[in-house]
C-alpha cells in the first residue's frame, strides 16, 4: 500500500488564495454537495470515480476531499493503484474546512 500524502485545510486555503495551479477533487455524493462545497473543487462521487478517471488531469496535483477524510484516502490509494502520484488527501475533509476556515459554512 502506498503512503498518501496529506494536506491540511490551511495549506489548501493557501493553494486557492495564490490559485496555484492544481486539482481540488470532491468525490461526495450530490446530496453533501447541496448542504456545502467548495466552490472551485471539481466534483466526481466516490461511486462513479473508475468511470470518469478521463476527467481528472493528472498532469497537475489532485488534492482529493470528502466530508471527513475517510473516502477521500481511499480515492488517492486508488489512484496510486493506477500508477498516478502528486496526490493529497485533504486531511479532515469539508468538516475541517468548516470548522477552521469558513465558520459561516453549513455541516452535516
Amino acid at each position: 500500500m502506498t503512503q498518501i500524502n496529506e494536506i491540511d485545510v490551511q495549506s489548501l486555503k493557501h493553494k486557492l488564495d495564490s490559485n496555484e495551479d492544481f486539482i481540488l477533487l470532491d468525490v461526495r455524493e450530490n446530496q453533501e454537495l447541496e448542504i456545502c462545497k467548495i466552490e472551485q473543487a471539481l466534483h466526481i462521487p466516490m461511486s462513479v470515480i473508475p468511470t470518469r478517471l478521463n476527467e481528472i488531469n493528472f498532469d497537475k496535483p489532485i488534492v482529493v476531499m470528502c466530508k471527513s477524510g475517510g473516502r477521500s484516502a481511499q480515492v488517492c490509494q486508488y489512484f496510486a493503484d493506477q500508477g498516478y502520484s502528486n496526490l493529497y488527501n485533504l486531511r479532515g475533509g469539508i468538516t475541517s474546512w468548516a470548522l477552521e476556515i469558513d465558520p459561516q459554512m453549513n455541516t452535516y
